[in-house]
This record gives structure tokens, C-alpha cells and sequence, in this order.
């Protein structure tokens, strides 16, 4: 008998995830998580935050250092202040971190922008040569001269004269 209990237990249990499962959708949710944009987004969070500890340590160790302004012998710039009235505003605080800002803002243009886009462009695939386009009066992008319809903005194309047709 026990052996028989445990068998309808057994059942019962996978047939309540069975049910669960469906009615959670957790198919829908393996799809949408196994799609491409979902790990790229993933992927783009990992690197941005391994290449943040690379730009600020560039920044603080290399870009810094190089216009630390010594006031007197020992003394910081970040360390100076006013004080009115008992409160400190630390200035040279503030100044530091607007010129930190600016250095990775530099550094991030001049040490990845400026490569990737030059990568992006050489990488950048070329419209087959002797292909005819046309441009979309509604949108302005590069068509197929014999389309009928745009395939940007799907706006209906008028016929083109043959001296319209850009090669």
C-alpha cells in the first residue's frame, strides 16, 4: 500500500508542475531569455563595467598625476576650501572631479571612440557597385530604384525618369 501512496504522490506532483509550469509561461520566459538582444544587453553590462574600472584607472593614474597642482609642500588641491560661518566648501574638491570628468570623457573619445568607429567603418559592408538606388523623398535613405514602396518608412515610390536614378 505505501508503495502505491507514493506513486500517487509522485503523480500528483508532477502533474501540479506540469500545470505550474504552463501556466506561468515559463517557456515564454526561456525564449525571451535565450534571444540575442537580451544576452548582448548582458554581455554590454559585464564589459562596460570591467571597462570602467580600465578608464578610471587610466584617468587617476596616468591623466591626474599629470596636472596635480601642488599648492605648498604636503597639500592636496582636493584638500582646499573656504569656510563661511563654520562650514567648509571644499572647492578644490569639486574642482578635481569636473577635471576627472573631462579626462575620462578625453580618454574615452580619444582611446575608444575614435578605434571603434574607425573599426566599425572598415568593417562597414559596401553597396554592391553598378547597383541602382534612388533616394526616398520622404525619409532620405538609399532604395532599390525599381521599389515601390519605401523600406524605412513604407511610403509609396512615384516611377522615376532614368536621369533621376543615382548609380
Amino acid at each position: 500500500m505505501s508503495d502505491d501512496s507514493e506513486r500517487d504522490a509522485t503523480e500528483r506532483i508532477e502533474k501540479f508542475l506540469r500545470h505550474s509550469r504552463a501556466k506561468l509561461g515559463i517557456g515564454g520566459f526561456r525564449k525571451f531569455i535565450l534571444r540575442g538582444n537580451v544576452i548582448d544587453l548582458a554581455t554590454g553590462v559585464v564589459i562596460g563595467a570591467a571597462f570602467t574600472g580600465l578608464v578610471n584607472a587610466l584617468v587617476a593614474d596616468f591623466l591626474t598625476p599629470l596636472i596635480n597642482i601642488p599648492l605648498k609642500k604636503g597639500t592636496d588641491f582636493a584638500q582646499r576650501y573656504w569656510e563661511i560661518g563654520g562650514s567648509k566648501f571644499r572647492y578644490g574638491d569639486v574642482l578635481n572631479k569636473v577635471l576627472t570628468l573631462i579626462l575620462i570623457g578625453l580618454a574615452l573619445y580619444y582611446f575608444v571612440v575614435i578605434p571603434v568607429n574607425s573599426l566599425m567603418d572598415r568593417f562597414k559592408p559596401e553597396t554592391e557597385p553598378g547597383k541602382q538606388t534612388k533616394v526616398c523623398p520622404e525619409c532620405k535613405s538609399s532604395i532599390p530604384y525599381d521599389a515601390t514602396r519605401c523600406a524605412f518608412c513604407t511610403v509609396e515610390q512615384p516611377p522615376l525618369a532614368q536621369s533621376e536614378i543615382n548609380t
